[in-house]
Formats: structure tokens, C-alpha cells, sequence
């Protein structure tokens, strides 16, 4: 967790873990904290926190290294952070819960949840067109309005899950040249699905709420998410 103090009105947190991969973040300017996950699991993260400069130059404030060991391999996947951001209270909790409630292994919950996903929400295409750098979803207003773009799809569906004890990555990368966000979970009954869910009770089909619920699961778009193969995965949050 990171709380920015200073008076600076362009602040960003970079951490990089032992993948190599770097994640960039606008820390937050309002005096409360972000949540920042350990998506690379055990091991050494170089945290940085910088302050704008001019243009896009940028200065450190601060920078130091951490060795984490996870008490629960699961944890990174399985809490709200400054992406996936909810509480007790959210929307997104309450109909989990509610959707749920019967619901005795977590291959039908994880069903039911991406099911009401893709059947409930549509894709907000003026969204999508105006979209600035640095948004992150409002969970509740999109339970609102059920509408919104992928990082939406994906937020939600993540936080859905993991109110229920299932630890689920929300995934950025790319599906051909396009820019994504999508989700991979983790049941006792297969392991870590990789960007898979078990979908129609029979086959496997990759977790990609967005263009299942935009295409209205037709063949051709269920084809191509197909086994993932189409996708790369670059950021987990």
C-alpha cells in the first residue's frame, strides 16, 4: 500500500518483480492509499514513486526493494487492489453472493458468475472511443449501467470471483494487434486454468467476457477465443 503526501499533480508508481515486467501505475493524489498487488509471487520487487516534471520528464522521490514470501501463493489473486477495487458493500459482492448462495463447488460458481457477465452487460463502444490514459473502473457503476469496455468486463468478473474465494488474475495483453484485458482462475478441481473457464458444462473456452457478451457467444468469435492461443498475456493485476 502507497499514500502520496506531497503536492505534486502527476505521480507514478512503478513496481518490478522478478518476471522483469514492469508495471506503471498513476498513483493516486487524493491522501488515501493504493493497493498494489505482488503479481510476480516470492521474491524481489524494486518499487519506485515518481513526480512530473515538465512535459514528460519526471523526477524520483523515492525508490527501495522488498523480499516477499507469501504466506498464501493465492493472495495477489484474491483481494481488491487499486484495479480490481471493491468492499463487503459493493454491488459486485452483493450479487455474487446472491448468485451463489446454492452454489456448492467453484467450477459452478465460477459458471454462473461469467455466465450473468456476458449475459447482462453490453459493450460501450462511445467508451471505448474516448477512453483516456490512466481509467480505472467504478465497480458499481458498472453494475449500474452494465456497460462498459474490457478492463470494465474483466474488473468486474475478477471482483465477482474473488469475493468467493477464488483467486483469479485479470489479465492484459493482446489478441492479435488489439490491446486487451481478460481473466484466468484457479479451481481445486482443474488448477490454474490458464485464460480458460469451464464454460457450457462440457468444453473449455477461454475467459474472455468481452467479446463473448459483445458477439453474443456466437460460433465464429467462440472459435476464436477458442483455447487462448490467439492471446498474450502481458500484465496480471
Amino acid at each position: 500500500m502507497i499514500k502520496y503526501t506531497g503536492t505534486n499533480t502527476k505521480v507514478k508508481t512503478q513496481i518490478t518483480g522478478s518476471s522483469g515486467v514492469t508495471y506503471t501505475y498513476n498513483q493516486s493524489l487524493t491522501g488515501g492509499y493504493d493497493v498494489y498487488s505482488f503479481s510476480d509471487g516470492n521474491g524481489s520487487y524494486k518499487i519506485c514513486v515518481f513526480e512530473s516534471l515538465v512535459g514528460n520528464s519526471y523526477s524520483t522521490i523515492f525508490s527501495f526493494t522488498v523480499t516477499v514470501t507469501l504466506k498464501d501463493e493465492f493472495a495477489p489473486f484474491l483481494f481488491s487492489n487499486k484495479y480490481v477495487n471493491y468492499s463487503a458493500s459493493s454491488k459486485v459482492v452483493l450479487k455474487a453472493s446472491e448468485m451463489c448462495a446454492n452454489k456448492k463447488t467453484t467450477l459452478k460458481k465460477i459458471k454462473v458468475i461469467y455466465e450473468y457477465v456476458v449475459e447482462s452487460f453490453t459493450y460501450d463502444y462511445a467508451l471505448a472511443k474516448t477512453v483516456q490514459s490512466g481509467y480505472i473502473p467504478d465497480l458499481d457503476a458498472d453494475m449500474d449501467k452494465k456497460s462498459g469496455i474490457c478492463f470494465d468486463y474483466a474488473a468486474v468478473m475478477t471482483a465477482m470471483l474473488r469475493c468467493q474465494g477464488i483467486p483469479t488474475k485479470m489479465v492484459f495483453g493482446y489478441t492479435g494487434s488489439i490491446y486487451h484485458a481478460w481473466i484466468s482462475t484457479y479451481s481445486t478441481e482443474s488448477g490454474w486454468v490458464s485464460a480458460s473457464i469451464y464454460f457450457n458444462g462440457k468444453e473449455w473456452k477461454l475467459m474472455d467476457p468481452t467479446f463473448a457478451s459483445s458477439a453474443k457467444s456466437s460460433t465464429s468469435i467462440m472459435k476464436y477465443i477458442g483455447s487462448g492461443q490467439n492471446y498474450t498475456a502481458k500484465y496480471l493485476y
